[in-house]
């Protein structure tokens, strides 16, 4: 982890969350929890409501994701390719859950597509999370994940290598 690159998007999120009236530290995860190659930020909550949590996390996470596509849109505006970084907001253990949630779906639909041959498409997935199932499934020598559509509705499909292909 690039500690100035991290420490910018921690006095980046810092002040992104004063403005809209919180007051909450924000930690530095030097060991991602899954070994995402980004820097983590961790919204404390240690001082927050639940009431303020539910609103930083929103449904199904989608406020946070807002913040985490801010951060990364913001922080590497103007940055040539090699500068560039990848943030993760983690809060109150959402990202944590969240992987667990999608590495079980991600594992459940590899072994259905195996036990019938048929495509399984995920739906209602945030890009981060569509490409957290291809780097699970990637271990599969048998099933290949690809997205299809366009946003919002975008899908991952998970299917069969085809014997070309394997």
């Amino acid at each position: 982890m690039d500690e100035t690159h991290a420490e910018r998007g921690r006095q980046w999120l810092i002040e992104l969350l004063h403005l809209v009236g919180l007051d909450a530290a924000v930690e530095l995860n030097p060991a991602p929890p899954f070994g995402e190659d980004s820097d983590w930020l961790t919204i404390s909550d240690a001082y927050l409501t639940s009431e303020q949590i539910q609103i930083l996390l929103g449904a199904g996470g989608e406020v946070l994701d807002s913040i985490q596509y801010l951060a990364n849109a913001i922080l590497n505006l103007g940055l040539q390719p090699d500068q560039q970084g990848a943030y993760t907001i983690e809060l109150a253990g959402y990202r944590v859950q969240r992987y667990e949630e999608l590495k079980a779906m991600a594992e459940q639909a590899a072994e259905r597509v195996r036990q019938t041959g048929a495509e399984y498409e995920l739906k209602s997935l945030s890009s981060a999370e569509r490409r957290q199932v291809h780097t699970l499934l990637k271990a599969y020598e048998d099933i290949e994940t690809i997205s299809r559509g366009q946003e919002p509705n975008r899908r991952l499909v998970i299917r069969r290598v085809s014997r070309e292909e394997a």
